[in-house]
């Protein structure tokens, strides 16, 4: 199928084609059409698979470029993830005309003030922003005719959603009501189910399922050697154009620091740093001036970067969603990538749910050439996808004695 098949008018599937899309992926070509009937959407699909574009193209489709907008609000968790989604609309809006602004925290607001009184169709936000602007008075929702809610799980996970809440309370009732996610919780589908209209879901795959093109690999280590055999990865196997997630903006900071003492540019992305430094740091990866990305799981969903070969977990998530997350940030577009674990003795709970999660097990493998002078645990390379199956071997080596 094509983009001429969806449905999409003429300046639409030019925009689409000024974008190098040839071919929509099947999250766009099941959901498109049935948002451009103006049905209510849950879609859901793996990261890396086109989610934007399946929303952001037939909503400017379906909402006009005139004065007292927004007509159509975006909602989503992370400063980068609202800048990914801006960057799409803005490239359909050279086709289509609308005005499209962006409003997140960690700037100033004079620069967002004036884009939102200049007059804006398409309003992409983060919800602490957008209801800082709401008590200013200077957002104004009572014309919204389409509301998309992106992540909206990991806005649940981060606690935004009493925020959403009074978000969706301002806009009218009679909208169009369109949630996209890589995962979608019975928890998050419990609380907005109230505010959908019939919806149609759209999952082209199992959500909890990593992308088949990314090849997945860990490696039991010795809690204390995980950043020596970080840094024998990146040079051994030429590691370039690498995410490093942790699970603390400290680890992250000092992680990246290890790596520049052993010669491998390297920026951090968290929370803590401003927005400023939190784009320096994705253009640094972006044009080549460093290696080495490492970030936390806050901004795990909001890094569009082309062309990732690596993703290494030096800390496994919290939670088995994450892990997908993670790791979609390569083999995105239909590409290919490899995502890397480093496994603590104490992180065989968090991969025991994860394989249960994703229904797999995954290979475990050795750093040829590295001196594990550590003790580690090497789980049983027999043990199956199944909460039950505890069993694993004990060894500095990999070797040694049977462990229950």
């Amino acid at each position: 199928m094509s983009f001429d098949n969806l449905g999409l008018e003429p300046r639409l599937l030019e925009a689409v084609a000024a974008m190098g899309y040839t071919r929509p992926t099947p999250i766009q070509r099941d959901a498109i059409p049935f948002v451009l009937e103006g049905r209510d959407v849950v879609g859901c699909a793996q990261t890396g698979t086109g989610k934007t574009a399946a929303f952001v193209l037939p909503l400017m489709q379906r909402v006009p470029t005139k004065p007292g907008g927004p007509r159509a609000l975006v909602v989503t968790p992370t400063r980068e993830l609202a800048l990914q989604i801006e960057g799409v609309a803005l490239e359909v809006a050279k086709h289509t005309k609308h005005r499209v602004a962006v409003v997140y925290g960690g700037v100033g607001y004079e620069p967002q003030n004036k884009a939102l009184k200049r007059g804006v169709d398409v309003l992409v936000a983060t919800p602490g922003r957008l209801l800082d602007l709401m008590e200013r008075r200077v957002a104004d929702l009572s014309n919204v005719e389409i509301l998309v809610l992106d992540e909206a799980d990991r806005m649940l996970d981060m606690g935004f959603w009493p925020q959403v809440r009074k978000i969706i309370a301002a806009v009218p009732a009679e909208r169009q009501n369109l949630l996209f996610s890589a995962t979608m919780s019975t928890d998050v589908m419990r609380i907005v189910s109230s505010t959908l209209t019939e919806p149609v879901r759209v999952e082209v795959a199992p959500s909890a399922k990593p992308i088949e093109t990314i090849e997945q690999r860990v490696y039991p280590v010795g809690t204390q050697q995980k950043a020596q055999l970080l840094v024998h990865l990146i040079k051994e196997q030429g590691l370039d154009r690498t995410i490093v997630f942790t699970r603390t903006k400290h680890r992250a900071d000092r992680v990246a620091k290890v790596l520049r003492q052993n010669g491998i540019e390297s920026a951090a992305i968290h929370g803590d740093r401003s927005q400023s430094q939190r784009q320096s740091a994705l253009d640094s990866l972006k044009r080549g001036r460093v290696r080495v990305l490492v970030a936390t799981d806050v901004v795990a969903r909001g890094i569009d970067i082309d062309d990732v070969s690596h993703v290494v977990n030096y800390d496994l998530p919290n939670t088995p969603e994450d892990y997908v997350h993670r790791i979609g940030r390569t083999a995105r577009a239909g590409k290919s990538g490899i995502a890397v674990s480093l496994l603590a003795p104490e992180e065989h709970e968090a991969l025991r749910d994860i394989e249960v999660k994703i229904g797999s097990v995954l290979d475990c493998h050795d750093a040829a050439g590295f001196d594990y002078s550590q003790q580690r645990i090497v789980p049983n390379p027999e043990r199956t996808a199944k909460r039950a199956v505890r069993t694993v071997f004990s060894s500095s080596r990999g070797r040694g004695r049977r462990r229950r």
